[in-house]
């Protein structure tokens, strides 16, 4: 089988080295547009779940990366100027982005995947120029402005529609103890940062407010410094003096991507280019690498003894059919997030504050009062002494709240 990868992130590099190292015949090619030593973003978190599918898709990555990991077992959850700490169960780790795309671009060019940096397509149809027409399968995992489903929207069933509230990613070189998320309310707006150390020098620094926020402070009219700068005053206890660092930092709404189906033809999406999972649930990145280790499975899956083999479409198929639901409930617990996110700052002013924490940590349907109790019990015996495990807290299932584009 002939592959062809478009975007050389995280998921499209991921893919190409478990298919070489599965099938060394096969040909592989990774088109990514920027150069090898570009990256966006800072730090990327990787949770336990997603490390464990990493360690059993492949051992020498996962170690790879573990060994360049930050980890750290616990949150603090700040509203209303009250900090609580919270040890979770389940100790994910946080990993500077550069260092995860080393790891990947070395590993896949070791197993003799051709990677080629630096060359940009704008429709599929281009990678004939590069020798790749003939591959059986196309990839798009090239993000969620993705030009291989902008080719094929109307047969993707491609929506699009963005959430209200506006926000920016940056780093700092304030290394933090812990991650944390601070909702904040500051000259009458709300604020929410989320920050995590990923290495020894650096956080990454996640800053948000609401769209009522960025039109009463007048941010929609500020210059991207000018926010940052907005910012670095709401969090200066946090920043200690530190200043956020930009790269790329552009404030914007979350896009809200979606696609009927998974593949047109030979070709398949993964990651934001299918899908976009909100960042408050987690790392997309480690949902779209989920997505590339089930795409390897597929399209490599032995057939039983005696049994024709699969065509590469066939492949396709079943690989849709088995991603589908289980990433569907990752998009479920993404919308309930994300909408419940778009109201915070009325959740800040309605509730105590661990109130604010019980309806934030149930806000997805996917943590139980059983679980709750079973996996944060002191939390849950503080809970239990404000009365909060009862009965509901109150209402707080919210409202539809994405604009279409």
């Amino acid at each position: 089988m002939k592959v062809a990868i478009v975007g050389g992130g995280p998921s499209g590099l991921y893919l190409a080295l478990l298919l070489k190292r599965r099938q060394p015949d096969w040909p592989v090619s990774v088109i990514e547009q920027n150069n090898a030593d570009s990256t966006f973003g800072f730090g990327v978190v990787l949770a336990d779940s997603g490390l464990n599918r990493l360690q059993a898709a492949d051992p020498q990555v996962f170690e790879q990366l573990v060994a360049k990991m930050n980890f750290n077992g616990v949150q603090t959850i700040e509203v209303q100027h009250h900090p609580i700490d919270i040890q979770h169960p389940a100790k994910g780790g946080a990993i500077a982005r550069i260092d995860l795309l080393h790891v990947l671009q070395r590993t896949a060019q070791e197993v003799g995947v051709d990677v080629r940096f630096g060359v940009r397509i704008e429709h599929p149809d281009e990678l004939s120029q590069h020798g790749l027409a003939d591959a059986d399968v196309v990839v798009g995992a090239d993000g969620v402005n993705s030009v291989v489903r902008a080719a094929y929207e109307t047969e993707f069933g491609t929506t699009q529609s963005f959430l209200t509230n506006h926000f920016a990613w940056y780093g700092t070189a304030r290394v933090f103890t812990k991650s944390a998320l601070v909702f904040r309310e500051w000259q009458g707006g709300s604020f929410v940062a989320h920050y995590y150390p990923y290495s020894s020098s650096a956080s990454t620094f996640v800053a948000e407010c609401d769209d009522a926020t960025w039109h009463s402070l007048g941010l929609h009219a500020m210059s991207n410094e000018q926010r940052q700068q907005v910012f670095e005053q709401v969090f200066a206890p946090e920043l200690d003096g530190e200043p956020l660092i930009s790269n790329h930092s552009n404030w914007r709404q979350f896009p809200v991507t979606q696609n009927a189906h998974w593949t047109v033809g030979k070709h398949v999406l993964m990651g934001d280019a299918h899908t976009t999972a909100h960042f408050s649930i987690g790392s997309g990145t480690r949902i779209a690498m989920e997505d590339a280790i089930a795409l390897a499975d597929a399209l490599t899956a032995p057939v039983a003894t005696g049994a024709p083999e699969l065509s590469p479409l066939a492949r396709l198929h079943n690989f849709a059919q088995t991603r589908g639901p289980a990433k569907d409930k990752l998009l479920n617990a993404s919308r309930k997030s994300y909408l419940w996110y778009e109201q915070f700052g009325d959740w800040m002013r309605r509730y105590t504050p661990y109130g604010f924490i019980h309806a934030f940590m149930t806000r997805t349907g996917r943590l139980s009062e059983e679980r709750l109790q079973q996996q944060y019990p002191e939390l849950f015996a503080q809970f239990q002494r404000e009365g909060l495990t009862q009965k509901p807290v109150a209402a707080h299932e919210p409202l539809e709240s994405a604009h279409a584009r």
